[in-house]
């Protein structure tokens, strides 16, 4: 041993850190953090001295139950150069064994004289004081020790626990030349260790035994040694016959638990199932030996008692008086420094009992009728444990409940904070990265560690505020914690400032200042993921944090970690619908001029889901509304909107009615839904179904059709403000399949608007829709308001604070084409009629200032009115439209429509719409119940 890994020395390796470079990889972690905070504390590896006492307790309990395994292992390592240590809480030596006598004469006194303190923060690196920070079996070789003198020898040491309140109370070290080193020396000082903890644990019991034989033989003389059934104390086992179930007796020994943590006299009523009632009496008792317990018995009445404490009644003050009194009367038996205070406590509990209102000065010592069983016997300390023990089980209980019951990243992380504040911590910071914060995964977390949380007793709690960024230094509890280790405990902030507190000294006294004194720093892992770190402040509650303290914030911080993970998880599908479902969404509106439009999304807090709107410019000025919502959230609802919303727009550009563009989505939707149920052994989720509203507005007619598939129908505003809800044909959601749609046919007055929505703002859990589109309705009342103005408008007046589904809001004011921007003439079918239409058409531009577009105009519409006049039928019309571009429109009565073709060099024709197609910047056809449009744009700077 001696040697670590990359076959470094740990000579070389200590000589490096000192200088400066770094060692990480060829030291072990444990030992690298101790010469850290060795130099932090500007300890030297030259120093020899350390501080020495001769104040310590020589026959103390730990020394008592130590001194026969001590033995032990001085009889085992017999003529050996083994050094046993036994050392306090502190690092004091307590004993000191050796394997040889002799060596106690060769080593200097600070490795042979108890009294000695080995702490670290004076010692620096060395086996006991490692174990003390450290808390656990700790081993170190030679040059491992941040001292000189210690760098000769190799030591395992372990710290010893009391069991009843798992503080450390000693470390137990074996001391010994490096050439000792074997793989059993670890085991044995653990075994060694588990015995002392068991004696001290044994001396405990024997401690209980003694109070209960006190008490036993105390009542029997107060009673002169009679026994009978009036008032037979009896175990808690033998009362249960008498009518008590496993539950009540829970109950009876939770409350007596609390009444042993206080040493006083005391009588609690306790309900029972059954309407039975108990009373608790406690007494306090001390031993032959001195030691000072609590004894609590029950006495059965069967009587409900009433909701409030019973020191006033008579039965109750007597019991309590004869049951100290028989804990007492054995006074001239005690130590005379016992039995004084004894006879104290009697003469007391007789006063109480003589001064109880109703309460004859010679009560019997017992009351009449009653059953009395014994419940617990214990000393005060042990009591305050096993009620600390029960609240930490009461407070995990609450843990699984108050913790994550939000998929928000922050909010879990407060919740962690909630529940730990005041019943564990008086403060408590959580630090996670941005990464997290934002549902991904961190690579680096140090790098970008943000303070999420901070929660205390206090408003003015002295630590960094949320949203500062955390910077680490090497060392620290939060970078320990980072490297690896699941947990960190500080015990004594206040006694002296810790190493690492150094580099930031202002803020570490700004957090003493606060009377700060332990602390416990919590890695937050789940799922092999490290998400970031909690760490727990005490201040107000005295005693420090222990072992069991750091058990539980651990577990804590693990329930967390977890539900932190889910809602990290749940952001990131979140915010990958949400970008998916917006990159599907318009990212603007088309320039058009049929109505002037606003929209307004808003997506579900709980998951994103499958509503769309769309804005679509068709030929002859005319404009389609879309809005629709696909049932269901997630990523599948945004991935089937992003297929129907990109359907719908190509369908749009057919020029299909608005009946007839929902029947093809509606068999877009049964096809998509039958290959969900081909692929349902995946997993897949089939598509239950949608709903839309598709509306098409002309403002040359003032005429808007619309049809709906499920849809809420849309809310309509006349230009004085009066709003309605016109009643359209409901039409089936869309994949249902098979069913028809209707139309139907509104005239909207110039400046009417037009509001299209989604079930979203007005329906959903607790709400009443009717009251919904009373709120739409008032919000909607303004003639004067602009689309973006009315869009804001009702989005707060009637939409949800905290939005169950998406909302979809579209708003659309109308316009209209003035009469003197449209020409229009019939034509009989006659070609010698073309040149009349090309000169009146030629005429009209001129009046509107579009000389320059005559050429143009000229061709097409030759062109347009020859293949109406050749191969369509009647009736023929002619119509010109000067809006943001010149609009050509041909129709006729018959229902085929042209098709742009290549012409061959031998063809006499085929080249009109060609033609067509290199004057205009778009052109197309359009079907109409009497017939069709053939239609050309050219744009207005197009000469």
């Amino acid at each position: 041993m001696g040697v670590t890994g990359g076959q470094i020395s740990p000579v070389r390796s200590r000589e490096r850190f000192l200088l400066g470079e770094s060692v990480v990889g060829s030291v072990r972690g444990s030992i690298l953090n101790s010469w850290m905070r060795s130099r932090m504390l500007g300890l030297s590896p030259e120093q020899t001295d350390l501080p020495y006492t001769d104040d310590f307790d020589a026959d103390s309990r730990l020394v008592r139950a130590a001194a026969p395994v001590l033995d032990q292992l001085q009889t085992r390592f017999s003529g050996s150069d083994m050094n046993i240590s036994l050392a306090d809480g502190n690092g004091t030596v307590l004993q000191r064994r050796f394997g040889e006598p002799a060596l106690a004469g060769r080593l200097p006194p600070i490795q042979s004289v108890p009294g000695f303190v080995f702490a670290e923060r004076y010692a620096g690196t060395n086996g006991i004081g490692l174990a003390l920070a450290e808390r656990r079996l700790c081993q170190v070789y030679g040059a491992e020790h941040f001292a000189e003198r210690s760098q000769g020898n190799a030591c395992s040491a372990i710290p010893i626990r009391d069991q009843f309140s798992g503080h450390i109370v000693g470390v137990l070290c074996f001391g010994y030349p490096r050439g000792y080193e074997n793989p059993s020396l670890p085991v044995l000082v653990r075994r060694a260790a588990e015995s002392i903890e068991r004696r001290i644990m044994e001396q405990s019991s024997a401690r209980e035994r003694a109070l209960l034989r006190t008490y036993l033989d105390a009542r029997l003389r107060a009673r002169g040694g009679e026994t009978g059934d009036d008032g037979q104390l009896i175990g808690l086992a033998e009362l249960t016959d008498g009518g008590l179930d496993r539950q009540d007796q829970m109950i009876l020994k939770a409350r007596a638990t609390e009444l042993i943590c206080s040493p006083q006299r005391a009588a609690v009523e306790v309900s029972l199932s059954h309407g039975r009632g108990v009373t608790l009496l406690s007494s306090p008792v001390t031993s032959l030996s001195g030691v000072e317990g609590v004894v609590v018995e029950a006495v059965l009445t069967g009587e409900s008692p009433p909701a409030h404490h019973l020191a006033a009644s008579k039965h109750t003050a007597s019991a309590l008086g004869a049951l100290s009194l028989a804990a007492t009367e054995h006074a001239d038996s005690l130590p005379w420094h016992l039995a004084d205070a004894a006879a104290d406590r009697a003469a007391a509990a007789r006063s109480a009992a003589s001064d109880a209102p109703g309460t004859p000065a010679d009560a019997p010592s017992d009351i009449p009728g009653a059953v009395r069983g014994l419940v617990l016997v214990g000393e005060p300390e042990v009591g305050k444990y096993a009620v600390a023990a029960r609240r930490r089980l009461e407070l995990l209980a609450e843990a699984s409940t108050r913790i994550g019951t939000t998929l928000d990243v922050s909010r879990t992380a407060r919740e962690l904070a909630e529940t730990a504040v005041p019943r564990l911590a008086d403060y408590v910071t959580v630090d996670l990265p941005g990464a997290v914060l934002r549902g991904e995964e961190s690579a680096d977390p140090q790098a970008d560690l943000r303070r999420t949380v901070v929660h205390g007793i206090r408003d003015d709690c002295p630590f960094y505020p949320v949203g500062h960024q955390v910077r680490l230094d090497p060392g620290t509890p939060h970078m320990r914690c980072l490297e690896g280790e699941p947990a960190v405990l500080e015990t004594n902030l206040q006694a002296t400032t810790p190493a690492w507190m150094i580099p930031g000294l202002d803020h570490a006294r700004g957090i003493l200042a606060h009377d700060v004194h332990s602390m416990i720093c919590v890695p937050l892992l789940a799922r092999g993921v490290l998400l970031g770190i909690a760490t727990f402040y005490r201040s107000q509650e005295p005693a420090p944090f222990g072992d069991d303290d750091t058990r539980l914030a651990r577990e804590l911080a693990a329930r967390a970690a977890l539900c932190i993970d889910n809602a990290r998880r749940y952001t990131r599908e979140h915010t990958l619908a949400l970008a998916l479902q917006r990159s599907l969404l318009p990212r603007g509106l088309p320039e058009q001029g049929a109505v002037e439009v606003a929209h307004h999304y808003l997506p579900a807090e709980s998951g994103v889901g499958g509503d769309w709107f769309d804005v679509i410019p068709l030929s002859g000025t005319r404009v389609a509304l879309l809005v629709g919502d696909v049932v269901g959230h997630g990523l599948h609802a945004a991935a089937t909107m992003g297929r129907l919303r990109i359907a719908a727009r190509n369908f749009a550009e057919l020029e299909l009615a608005p009946d007839e563009l929902l029947t093809h989505l509606d068999n877009l939707l049964v096809r998509l839904d039958r290959e969900e149920e081909d692929a349902s052994a995946t997993g897949s989720n089939g598509i239950v179904g949608a709903t839309c509203l598709y509306a098409v507005y002309d403002p040359t007619s003032q005429v808007c059709t619309m049809a709906r598939a499920g849809h809420p129908p849309p809310a309509l505003v006349d230009p004085e403000g009066r709003v309605t809800f016109p009643d359209l044909p409901p039409g089936p959601p869309l994949g249902l399949g098979g069913l028809p749609f209707e139309t139907a046919e509104i005239r909207l007055p110039e400046h009417s608007t037009l509001v299209l929505y989604t079930d979203g703002l007005v329906d959903g859990r607790g709400r009443d829709i009717d009251v919904a589109l009373d709120q739409l309705r008032e919000a909607l009342a303004h003639p004067g308001r602009g689309p973006e103005d009315t869009c804001r408008a009702v989005i707060e007046a009637v939409a949800p604070e905290h939005p169950g589904d998406d909302i979809a809001l579209l708003v659309a004011r109308t316009r209209t084409v003035p009469p003197d921007r449209i020409a229009t003439w019939d034509l009989p079918p006659d070609p010698s009629l073309v040149a009349d239409i090309r000169g009146a058409a030629t005429r009209r531009l001129a009046e509107w200032g579009l000389d320059e577009l005559s050429f143009a105009a000229e061709l097409m519409l030759s062109e347009l009115v020859t293949n109406a006049v050749r191969y369509g039928s009647e009736p023929i019309q002619v119509r010109l439209i000067h809006d943001r571009s010149l609009i050509c429109e041909v129709s006729d009565g018959s229902s085929t429509a042209p098709h742009l073709r290549r012409a061959a060099t031998t063809d006499e024709g085929g080249r009109g719409l060609f033609l067509v197609a290199q004057l205009s910047q778009a052109w197309g056809a359009r079907y109409t119940p009497h017939g069709k449009v053939i239609w050309a744009e050219c744009a207005l700077d197009a000469a």
